[in-house]
């Protein structure tokens, strides 16, 4: 294959591993934010006192919830969101570097084309 077709394939590569990137990271977000919104949650939980009546929020009605219930669906909630976080972390690490390779090839391509031209 030609340098030029190379060169294009590798960038076509390159902006859709950015594209991948950037979804990859606005999931991220998105986590962060369930995950600030369930610690919260969980705060105002530890200041209940045992007795205290909690209701769920259950399309336009408000459900009474048992209070253990209810606090052992948050914790659940947080661990997985945690795991959550970890895993998409994990996958963005995995991109950046796939990223920083096709990057590397795309100069390396780029740095070839330029020296006959310097030559000739």
């Amino acid at each position: 294959m030609d340098q030029q077709k190379q060169l294009q394939a590798l960038s076509d590569e390159y902006q859709g591993l950015q594209t991948e990137l950037t979804t990859i990271v606005t999931a991220r977000q998105k986590l962060e934010s369930q995950y600030t919104e369930n610690k919260s949650v969980h705060k105002e939980f530890a200041g209940l006192a045992d007795d205290a009546k909690i209701y769920k929020l259950v399309g336009p009605v408000l459900l009474k919830q048992d209070t253990t219930e209810a606090k052992s669906t948050v914790d659940g909630r947080l661990d997985y969101i945690e795991k959550e976080i970890k895993r998409v972390e994990a996958n963005i690490k995995d991109v950046q570097a796939k990223s920083e390779g096709k990057k590397t090839e795309i100069m390396q391509i780029q740095s070839q084309m330029q020296q006959p031209a310097v030559q000739g």
